[in-house]
């Protein structure tokens, strides 16, 4: 019998998961560590009856990205550092609008140019706060070539779940990963479409929602006619800046619509956590070191699990206050100077004592910098 695995890289992987959730438009320009997903595209979306386009540069890509998303087929990007400091207005603006997409972030050393080829984690508070202004983003992390394939087909279901841009993180180390894997696993996942009008063109109001449910949208192109803009509007999509009120009612409803719904969005793994006395708490390519320091650590008898994070953003408040409940310490590293740690230890405050372990040398982070902590050797751990 043939066998269903398959040697694949990671970016790959992230194309194949995006083909699987019904992508039909991708617009971009290459940027190490990410063309492979644009080149992977290139050959096979057209295949699939969709459209593939290199655009002049990363504002532009963004642009097409959301323009195509308008006429109600699902649309992508991708893109490393300097790429996606380049998206973030036009993010902003798929924000406000709720347009879905997903941007998929490649994560290199930065800033600037920094290191192309290096791996790094640094882009976890810029897909959360990059563009401007009050808003709630869901992001979400691969730590494998499997979940590069898995999570792009949840970023596409959460974009069109709720109307909005979902951010990707790969990093570099994860991007460039070949492995084998058998996604036949995966053939029966649920694929989901934004919610579409039942009201006829001439009563469809854009922005109309129930509660802080998304509002259905129309496909431009069908008849309907609506306007959209980047400027606080009301339920017609024309400007309100004088109605306080409705900017409010706004505002407040495009954050509620993720936010209360974060342990929906919220995806994760643990790993050996049933009488852990230390926490370790990671991510992408560092959550891979994460395992093989908790197997090291438990066979020198420290009491270790591992709590492996998928979803990034909305933070997952709830279920790391309750994994983290009666733990002696919560360590967290990071290819970055310490950006989730932070957020960790905001939400558990006095709980229990958070830990950083940083890496910022464009290396892959080491299983045993995590155990060199627990043995009392750690030489860059910072208590928060």
């Amino acid at each position: 019998m043939k066998s269903s695995r398959k040697l694949m890289q990671g970016n790959e992987a992230c194309a194949e998961g995006a083909l699987k959730a019904g992508v039909k438009f991708f617009a971009g320009y290459p940027i190490t560590p990410s063309t492979e997903i644009a080149e992977t595209l290139a050959e096979k979306l057209p295949r699939a009856g969709g459209v593939f386009i290199q655009m002049e540069d990363e504002i532009a890509s963004m642009a097409a990205v959301i323009g195509a998303s308008l006429t109600g087929v699902k649309s992508m990007t991708a893109t490393s550092g300097p790429g996606f400091s380049l998206k973030q207005e036009n993010i902003g603006f798929a924000v406000m609008t709720e347009i879905p997409c997903v941007v998929v972030n490649v994560q290199r050393l930065g800033p600037s140019t920094g290191g192309p080829t290096l791996p790094a984690q640094g882009d976890v508070m810029q897909a959360r706060w990059g563009t401007h202004g009050e808003h709630a983003m869901i992001a979400l992390c691969p730590a494998s070539v499997e979940e590069a394939y898995y999570l792009t087909i949840m970023a596409f279901n959460y974009s069109e779940r709720f109307r909005t841009p979902v951010v990707l993180l790969l990093d570099e180390t994860i991007g460039h990963l070949r492995e084998s894997v058998d996604l036949k696993k995966y053939e029966d996942t649920r694929i989901i479409n934004r919610p579409v009008p039942w009201e006829a063109p001439g009563q469809y109001l854009p922005y109309k929602a129930e509660g802080d449910e998304p509002p259905p949208m129309a496909s431009l192109g069908e008849g309907y006619r609506f306007h959209v803009t980047g400027l606080v509007h009301d339920e017609s999509g024309f400007p309100v800046a004088g109605n306080h009120a409705a900017i409010d009612r706004l505002l407040t409803r495009l954050s509620n619509k993720i936010i209360k719904r974060q342990e929906e969005i919220t995806l994760y793994k643990e790993f050996m956590t049933e009488n852990a006395q230390y926490l370790v708490i990671a991510y992408g390519a560092t959550a891979r070191s994460a395992y093989g320091a908790v197997e090291l650590a438990r066979k020198e008898g420290y009491r270790v699990g591992l709590l492996h994070m998928q979803t990034l953003w909305p933070f997952p408040e709830k279920l790391v206050r309750q994994k983290t409940l009666g733990k002696k310490t919560v360590l967290v590293p990071e290819m970055n100077l310490g950006q989730y740690a932070r957020e960790i230890k905001k939400t558990v405050a006095d709980q229990t004592q958070v830990v950083t372990l940083s890496q910022v040398d464009g290396r892959i982070f080491h299983p045993s910098r995590i155990v060199a902590f627990l043995r009392g050797e750690a030489k860059y751990a910072q208590v928060l």
